[in-house]
């Protein structure tokens, strides 16, 4: 268990503390992920809805591998264009990667400020039923999101000539429209996440406290 808080605390660090983790802080949550993965599978391990949140970060971090394969076979083929698809792919990994852990980890601080005040009241939804469903609510939100993001990348193509049904251009238009509306509203709600965690750490650090 003292290994998988350090995993949580380097993982607020990486994505509810730096403003743009860097290449090799990825790199090592990625080695410390898969670290936690193997560790999640010994029987020892006591099956909990906070066990949850963390198994599904550990799991995000699999999508830096994927970004770090898109980004190489980008720079293989020598793709110049500013919005290429393999570029906006990896891009979309780390987003998602990005999003999908900070939620999960905003998940984590919820649930351990709901064990310190309201551990009785909230003892029918902290589990791990409930756990497994957020999960799946954050991963199909978010790929949904990133899912626009790259639909987003084919706004300048002329679908059309190439043989697509003439809504698909309506199609591409929607998805334009709606990966701009997304877009403004991340940087905001990155902030509150930061800031609801900071509160909830501390109302329980306080409510430890002397």
């Amino acid at each position: 268990m003292k290994d998988l808080r350090r995993y949580l605390v380097f993982k607020y660090i990486q994505y509810l503390v730096l403003p743009f983790p860097n290449v090799v802080i990825s790199l090592l949550g990625l080695c410390a992920s898969l670290y936690v993965t193997l560790l999640l599978m010994s029987p020892n391990i006591s099956r909990k809805s906070t066990v949850v949140f963390i198994h599904n970060v550990a799991q995000a971090d699999i999508l830096v591998g994927f970004s770090v394969f898109a980004m190489i076979c980008d720079t293989s083929q020598g793709e110049s264009s500013s919005c290429s698809f393999r570029t906006a792919l990896w891009q979309n990994f780390q987003t998602a990667n990005a999003h999908i852990s900070s939620l999960l980890l905003s998940c984590v601080s919820l649930e351990a400020f709901l064990i310190t005040f309201l551990p009785a009241e909230t003892r029918h939804i902290r589990t791990v039923r409930w756990a497994r469903g957020a999960s799946k609510f954050i991963w199909i939100s978010v790929i949904a999101e990133c899912i626009l993001y790259q639909l987003d990348c084919l706004k300048d193509l002329n679908v059309v000539s190439l043989g697509a049904p003439k809504h698909t251009s309506v199609l591409l238009t929607f998805c334009n429209g709606a990966a701009v509306l997304l877009k403004s509203f991340v940087y905001p709600i990155g902030l509150l996440l930061r800031i609801i965690n900071v509160y909830l750490f501390y109302k329980i650090f306080f409510s430890k406290s002397p």
